[in-house]
């Protein structure tokens, strides 16, 4: 079962999944904040559906020491699901298009994992899961429709996030749209503490099949994945952005050599829609500070309270918690891309 990431001796590698809130490039009068995924276990966001699916499945008595699971993946969920198998003792087979970075590859198979490569799409992929498990010997975990997969990110995500901002409003949460998991879940705990908040998925722009409705060919690698998934719940979406995967990978090479967080391609996306949707909440009059370090200052000083000073003219003075604040996700670290030239 999760437990809060905090200090102290943890009983398996299982027990450190979490991640920190860092203030990214933001605009004049909004702050842009982002859960960095690469600080869980394998790597990724998948770490916490991966973890919460296998325990599910072991509660409704679904494995047994010992046994096979089989997923189809793009790479991150079969990373944390290989994870979660080596500390668990489950032997697990993964089914991946065999266009994903060889980094991915090699990662699961030093997990332990066996690893099938498909020709095609992620399509392509489950179908091939589906015949694996036909003859009952594995499991499928299935991430696109595993209940568990979203509720770890209401549990775990969203949890977080509500006592790293500690007190103040979310405005909006943004976030890349692979199964549908991470925004779904985060997105539905996140709404009920800030009901006035928006909701904004990222996906392809040459694959953009929530706002199009006819899926693309692109490159992305783990957001995108050409069909909408049953986990993701449509209804919370106030927003859509696209990105094309230049731009992302742009801004991937952005954020290692100017804030110095190395990101995937879906990170880089996420980065750019993010500052879009904090452009247009954005107040400038507000005068927020630029880092959280800026607000420590304040508060030292008395200016940053929860309640805002009455100004000499009997006004409000309005304050930090008052700039808009943005959440993304940056769901993966960037060394998983390196062979794709991406930081040449």
């Amino acid at each position: 079962m999760w437990k809060p990431y905090t200090s102290g001796m943890k009983s398996s590698i299982l027990d450190t999944v979490g991640s920190p809130l860092v203030h990214v490039r933001s605009p004049e009068g909004a702050t842009v904040a982002a859960k960095i995924e690469s600080f869980n276990p394998g790597g990724s966001a998948k770490d916490r559906p991966a973890l919460a699916m296998v325990e599910a499945a072991e509660r409704a008595g679904k494995l047994q020491p010992g046994d096979r699971i089989v997923e189809p993946t793009s790479g991150n969920t079969g990373i944390g699901l290989a994870v979660v198998c080596a500390a668990r003792g489950y032997d697990l087979t993964i089914v991946m298009p065999a266009s994903k970075s060889p980094e991915r590859r090699r990662l699961l198979k030093a997990y332990g994992a066996d690893l099938e490569l498909v020709g095609g799409n992620m399509e392509s992929a489950r179908a091939r899961a589906d015949e694996l498990t036909e003859s009952g010997a594995a499991i499928r975990l299935g991430q696109f429709e595993n209940p568990a997969n979203a509720d770890a990110h209401y549990r775990t995500t969203a949890t977080e996030i509500i006592e790293q901002v500690e007190g103040r409003e979310i405005d909006a949460l943004v976030a890349g749209v692979g199964t549908g998991g991470t925004i779904t879940g985060t997105a539905t705990r996140l709404l009920e503490e800030f009901p006035d908040m928006e909701v904004v998925a990222v996906e392809p722009e040459r694959n953009a099949v929530l706002s199009t409705g006819d899926p693309g060919e692109d490159e992305y690698q783990g957001m995108g994945p050409g069909f909408v998934s049953e986990l993701l719940d449509t209804d919370l979406l106030d927003a859509i952005e696209t990105v094309s995967l230049e731009d992302a990978e742009a801004e991937c090479r952005r954020l290692a050599r100017e804030e110095g967080i190395l990101v995937g391609q879906s990170s880089g996306a996420a980065s750019i829609a993010s500052y879009r949707v904090a452009e247009r909440l954005a107040q400038p009059e507000l005068n927020c500070p630029e880092t959280p370090e800026e607000w420590s200052e304040m508060m030292e000083n008395g200016e940053g309270n929860q309640q805002s000073p009455v100004t000499s003219d009997g006004g409000v003075e309005q304050g930090y918690d008052d700039c808009p604040l943005v959440i993304t996700v940056f769901p993966d670290s960037g060394e998983r891309y390196l062979s794709t030239g991406m930081f040449d």
